[in-house]
């Protein structure tokens, strides 16, 4: 039940990502991008193909994938730990894993699909590139995941962390 109420929040609600991959001096770097959950937790990233994170995830495949959104209807925040902020607690998917960069039939069949399914939603304003455009210009990468934790979805300030 949980899991499904993450699943459906970041496919229905959340929208964009925060991207973490590792630079070359070891540091974190977040970005705000799209990314699109699949089965079992995988995260699946169609990019364009001249962005620094590819050589990042090329050199240290270690990331992190985290969608946040607004505290879930019925949300309560009434025994804080530490500190009352006055707040609910935000609705957190956070995926650790490793990044492959796929192949460019993947990269092209998972773009159509994502453009297909974003089109009908409205969302007309990105360039629409064909096949070998995909090829030449963007990028299919999946994370695998290792780690799950989600927040917000439970009673107060429960948190579910799982392995994948």
């Amino acid at each position: 039940m949980i899991e499904a109420a993450a699943r459906d929040f970041v496919l229905t609600e959340a929208g964009f990502a925060q991207v973490t991959t590792i630079d070359r001096r070891g540091f974190p770097v977040a970005r705000t991008m799209t990314a699109f959950l699949a089965d079992g937790w995988a995260v699946d990233l169609v990019q364009r193909r001249e962005h620094t994170r590819i050589a990042q995830w090329r050199r240290d495949p270690h990331t992190t994938v985290t969608w946040v959104g607004s505290p879930a209807p019925g949300a309560t925040n009434e025994r804080p730990h530490v500190f009352d902020l006055s707040l609910l607690p935000p609705r957190v998917v956070s995926i650790r894993g490793t990044a492959e960069e796929m192949p460019a039939e993947w990269t092209v069949r998972r773009y159509l699909e994502e453009l297909v399914r974003l089109r009908a939603r409205g969302g007309t304003r990105a360039p629409v590139r064909g096949p070998e455009q995909v090829e030449d210009e963007l990028v299919g990468i999946r994370i695998h995941p290792v780690r799950v934790r989600l927040e917000g979805f439970g009673t107060g300030a429960e948190s579910f962390t799982f392995d994948c």
